[in-house]
């Protein structure tokens, strides 16, 4: 996987070892839903709603609190993303370097990073499809995309 072996610089935080939610949060279960739903009406991304949980409402967690993470309180409004956020953006980098590349014709350093890129879609595709959370017969085109 060439760089992404290693990773200098980079705190990292660690998750809180109890399982159940914090004395000081006052949040009820169905507040944190209503929340979650509110939010995602509003076209955040999952990432982007737990953000905003944790910055704005003071959320630090929000499966100690419902028992499930946001992308089931998702699934089960019918909101959650037919695309994993993961793989969705790194879909849009690929056509962002794509459409870089149409005009760039001689960024080898680029096209060496599209091609890396797209061997992460592939393999994050073919880990979505043995979890069932693609269809089998999903494929990526670089059309899919547009950024």
């Amino acid at each position: 996987m060439g760089k992404m072996a290693y990773m200098r610089g980079r705190s990292r935080s660690t998750r809180p070892v109890s399982k159940r939610p914090p004395s000081w949060v006052v949040y009820q279960p169905e507040e944190v839903k209503a929340l979650i739903i509110r939010l995602a009406r509003e076209g955040k991304p999952p990432s982007v709603i737990g953000n905003e949980l944790r910055d704005v409402y003071g959320i630090p967690l929000v499966k100690p609190i419902v028992g499930y993470g946001i992308q089931r309180v998702l699934q089960e409004a019918g909101l959650a993303p037919k695309i994993p956020e993961d793989l969705y953006n790194l879909m849009k980098k690929a056509a962002r370097l794509r459409r870089h590349l149409e005009r760039h014709r001689k960024d080898f350093s680029n096209k060496r990073g599209l091609q890396l890129v797209e061997s992460k879609i592939h393999r994050l595709t073919k880990y979505y499809k043995r979890k069932g959370v693609l269809p089998p017969d999903w494929n990526y085109r670089s059309e899919i995309v547009t950024v």
